[in-house]
């Protein structure tokens, strides 16, 4: 029996449009994901075809994450953590690896996009000892992103702030910078900042990157390293500082590392 009215799962399968190319999608089936469509992987295949190493870029990405939470969580004993821009769910995603680290860790994850809500279920596991949440919520938005937060999060207490390969999406060069600054005022000392965002440092890159812009999909600005390190002012960068992806602390293992223009970077806030 049903009284008609629409449930946030069908409401949210109504807002997805399956006929433009979208970046959280596209990036899904680079990485190997099944949560796509014939546009995100036509669309895809058609940036690999101009910048073949993207797909290299996407899974140097991810295991940047896994680098980033393991070391916040772990050396620096970080047990919250507000992940804006999450995309959809692959593999060890931060919750993952920041419970795996310690059980007892706290995750706020935030999008906007229907489908990531869509699959909120799947980001809203957690150990019984720790929280998973999620805000559905514009990263335009900080203030409101802080304030839903508050709810999960101590903000009296040290946390990460993610932005992983999201601040692209923000066309405004200015704007990017005060929206991280606002979200980074609102932590308390003894918090970190870990970011990446793919750089305008290769020209087959920045070609495939105009192709799809051109597609109509949310366009993604390519930065150069310098803007990227003005999201760092005021905070104290973890060695090695704001590097290409693979080369931040790599296990001892890699010995054959592949440089990606994927750039970021772990600083505390002092």
């Amino acid at each position: 029996m049903t009284d008609g009215s629409s449930t946030p799962d069908q409401q949210a399968l109504t807002k997805i449009d399956t006929t433009v190319p979208h970046s959280a999608r596209i990036w899904n089936y680079w990485m190997g994901g099944k949560d796509n469509y014939e546009v995100d992987r036509i669309a895809g295949d058609e940036y690999r075809e101009v910048a073949p190493n993207i797909a290299t870029m996407a899974r140097a990405s991810r295991a940047y994450l896994i680098r980033t939470v393991t070391h916040v969580a772990g050396e620096c004993g970080i047990r919250q953590f507000l992940d804006i821009g999450t995309g959809l769910p692959t593999y060890d995603n931060t919750h993952q690896v920041a419970q795996r680290v310690a059980p007892q860790a706290r995750i706020v994850y935030v999008d906007n996009d229907p489908l990531v809500l869509r699959h909120a279920q799947a980001l809203l596991t957690s150990t019984r000892e720790g929280v998973t949440d999620y805000i559905d919520a514009d990263l335009h938005e900080p203030e409101r992103i802080l304030e839903a937060a508050s709810k999960t999060l101590d903000f009296d207490r040290p946390i990460a702030l993610m932005l992983m390969g999201i601040l692209g999406h923000i066309q405004n060069y200015e704007e990017s910078v005060s929206i991280v600054r606002r979200l980074q005022a609102a932590l308390p000392a003894g918090s970190y900042f870990v970011h990446y965002d793919s750089t305008d440092t290769d020209q087959a890159l920045k070609q495939a990157q105009q192709g799809y812009d051109d597609t109509g999909a949310v366009p993604y600005v390519l930065r150069s390293v310098e803007q990227i390190s003005r999201f760092y002012e005021g905070l104290e960068l973890i060695e090695p500082g704001i590097v290409s992806c693979p080369l931040w602390r790599p296990a001892p293992s890699e010995t054959d590392i592949e440089t990606t223009d994927v750039h970021g970077g772990v600083a505390r806030k002092p």
